[in-house]
């Protein structure tokens, strides 16, 4: 019998090598290789031609049917996904252990099941038992949503196939298992064959059915990176875990913008929506405190006020301590040499922290005025007037630079009671379309400053 041919994969992203390696040249993880059986090929012969090979088509030639969304009843979802949920997706869902990824596909499996949408709900982690026990503290379900247990993808394939349900949830797709393959669950191959098995059922049976998928400690969908590439949906669910607040944040949509973001609430009977991110972020800011300042972010269509913090302090270490939570650590110092070199701040000397309240990540260029003038109050230790926000580009020269979509921050600083807004030079003649509120336009650092300090 000839010896079966065997490669080897990186557990972690999913790189191929004929040979182990002690580490992965794509994600550089040690000993994160496994050998694995190659799938074999079935070789055509090459005067063989396929009587069903399908014919090309020209643009005009192809029927437009496009059918409404299907609405899931929480409308930051709906957000995040375009819309709604289109026919015959493929989404896949990840996110951090305990962090709600199988609580808010159950809540959308209830909210389809109540509109009388046919929806079947497939664990290969948890009981029956442990699924109803979760699902009480939701409230009630409807008959038309349906519960399997099962981890065997042949079973599963033919249960769809006699159901025709409308919505497939599949929790999670490292515990799915395909005969076809000879390698353990949670395997690369096993993740990759289950995942075209599953977009195969999608598209050929009109079927929406989204997937979990568990995340690397690098919090990044786990098994090969060609899983992201063939879902048609890619969202993430971002948070800590023992708070109370998370941020659904879409990657990759072919349906739709991949810049929206949807918040939630985890409580007891399950996820709420927040409506008004802005207001959540600025709860309990501050009063009369050096170092704060709200700035005005956009996450696709929708500004979202935060409030950037900032403590300078005289260092007594050779090299200063720089730390930033909720941006980025290199955009931070960046800024700061800005600070050093056009404003004529000394900060080289200073240990500096920035953190974004509320426990969100931003690293939109717009952040870069915010954080500036947060670092200039904590300097100064001179307060910064708590009705006045900021927002604007920040380049190496000290400009203030434009950025998208100024009427719609100037509007939704007005609507939260804002009073004064800084805002780059070029945006003033957008902004000024808003009445009620007093606009200060600015070139560069130095008077982004002295407009407010």
């Amino acid at each position: 019998m000839p010896k079966a041919k065997t490669i080897f994969f990186c557990q972690n992203c999913g790189f191929e090598s004929s040979k182990w390696m002690g580490q992965c040249p794509a994600c550089k993880e040690w000993n994160s290789f496994a050998e694995e059986p190659q799938a074999s090929t079935k070789k055509t012969a090459a005067g063989n031609v396929r009587k069903d090979t399908p014919q090309p088509k020209t643009l005009s030639e192809i029927e437009m049917n496009q059918a409404a969304r299907m609405s899931t009843g929480m409308g930051e979802l709906d957000r995040v996904l375009g819309g709604g949920i289109v026919q015959g997706s493929l989404v896949l869902v990840g996110g951090d252990p305990g962090i709600g990824k199988s609580t808010l596909l159950l809540q959308v499996c209830r909210n389809l099941s109540d509109a009388g949408k046919k929806v079947l709900y497939i664990s290969g982690e948890e009981s029956l038992q442990q699924i109803r026990l979760r699902a009480e503290r939701m409230g009630s379900f409807t008959e038309h949503l349906l519960i399997l247990c099962e981890t065997d993808l042949q079973a599963i394939r033919e249960t769809i196939t006699r159901l025709q349900p409308q919505v497939v949830v599949i929790d999670s797709i490292q515990t799915m298992y395909n005969e076809s393959v000879s390698s353990a669950p949670g395997s690369v191959s096993q993740v990759r064959e289950s995942t075209g098995v599953l977009m195969q059922i999608a598209k050929t049976q009109n079927i929406t059915i989204f997937i979990v998928g568990h995340v690397t400690k690098e919090g990044v969908v786990a098994g090969p990176r060609v899983l992201e590439h063939m879902v048609d949906t890619v969202l993430y669910f971002e948070g800590d875990r023992y708070a109370s607040y998370r941020v659904l944040r879409g990657v990759k949509n072919r349906f739709g913008s991949t810049n929206e973001i949807g918040v939630f609430e985890m409580r007891t009977s399950g996820l709420a929506e927040v409506a008004n991110p802005s207001e959540y972020m600025l709860e309990g800011k501050p009063e009369n405190a050096s170092g704060s300042i709200v700035a005005c972010t956009m996450e696709g269509t929708r500004p979202v006020l935060l409030e950037v913090q900032a403590l300078v302090c005289q260092s007594s270490l050779a090299f200063p301590r720089r730390t930033a939570d909720g941006t980025d650590l290199n955009r931070v110092n960046l800024l700061m040499a800005v600070l050093e070199k056009r404003a004529g701040l000394r900060v080289s000397s200073c240990d500096a922290y920035i953190n974004i309240a509320g426990g969100i990540r931003m690293n939109e260029p717009a952040l870069d005025l915010g954080i500036v003038l947060a670092v200039a109050s904590s300097m100064k230790d001179t307060p910064i007037d708590e009705k006045t926000i900021a927002f604007g580009e920040v380049g190496l020269s000290g400009e203030v630079r434009s950025v998208t979509m100024p009427e719609q921050r100037v509007r939704e600083a007005k609507k939260l009671g804002f009073d004064t807004v800084i805002l780059p030079m070029s945006c003033m003649k957008q902004a000024a379309r808003v009445d009620g509120i007093h606009l200060t336009g600015v070139r560069n650092v130095r008077e982004a400053i002295q407009a407010i300090l």
